[in-house]
C-alpha cells in the first residue's frame, strides 16, 4: 500500500508538472517575441522572469534538494533581468528544467518522501518539496495565462474540446 501511495503522489504531481509546461508553451506561441519581456507596470514580472524564476525554484528545490546536485541558484537575477532568452530558448530551458526536476522526483521513495531537507530556508520533506513546486509552478503558469490572455484579448485553449459541466457521478 505505502508503494502504491508513493507512485500515486509522484505520478499525480508529475501529471501537474506537465500540465503547466503545457500551458506555458501555448502561452509563447500565442505572444509575439516582443511580449516576452515586457512588463506590465514597475511592479510586475515580464513572462521571460517569470520562466528564468521557475527554472531557478525548480532547479532549487527539486533538483537539488532532492538529488544532491550544487544549489547555485541567483534569484535577485531572476527578477532584475529586463531582457534575455527569446521564447523558444526560455521554454527549453524551461522544459529541460521540468525533465531534470521530474527525474529526481521519480527516484524517490516513501523513505525519501518523508525525509526532512532544510531549502531555502525552509525545512520540507520530500513530499512538502513536490507539493511547493507543484504549486508554485502551478502559481506562476496562471500568472502567464493572465498576462497572455490580458495581451492577446483571447481564450488560450487550455480545455478546449472538453465538456466541462459533466457533473460528478
Amino acid at each position: 500500500m505505502e508503494q502504491e501511495l508513493t507512485c500515486e503522489f509522484i505520478t499525480q504531481s508529475i501529471f501537474r508538472m506537465d500540465e503547466s509546461t503545457h500551458r506555458i508553451r501555448l502561452c509563447l506561441e500565442a505572444l509575439p517575441e516582443e511580449a516576452i519581456w515586457q512588463r506590465p507596470n514597475a511592479s510586475s514580472n515580464s513572462i521571460g522572469n517569470l520562466i528564468l524564476h521557475l527554472c531557478g525554484n525548480i532547479r532549487q528545490y527539486a533538483i537539488s534538494s532532492l538529488s544532491g546536485a550544487e544549489d547555485a541558484r541567483q534569484r535577485d537575477a531572476e527578477f532584475a533581468a529586463t531582457a534575455g532568452p527569446g521564447k523558444l530558448e526560455l521554454l527549453e530551458r524551461l522544459s529541460d528544467t521540468v525533465e531534470e526536476a521530474k527525474a529526481s522526483i521519480q527516484r524517490l521513495d516513501a523513505t525519501e518522501l518523508l525525509r526532512v531537507r532544510m531549502v531555502q530556508g525552509f525545512q520540507l520533506s520530500g513530499m512538502g518539496i513536490i507539493i511547493h513546486v507543484t504549486e508554485h509552478y502551478s502559481y506562476h503558469t496562471g500568472q502567464i495565462a493572465f498576462w497572455t490572455k490580458f495581451l492577446q484579448d483571447r481564450d488560450l485553449g487550455f480545455y478546449a474540446g472538453m465538456d466541462l459541466n459533466v457533473k460528478n457521478a
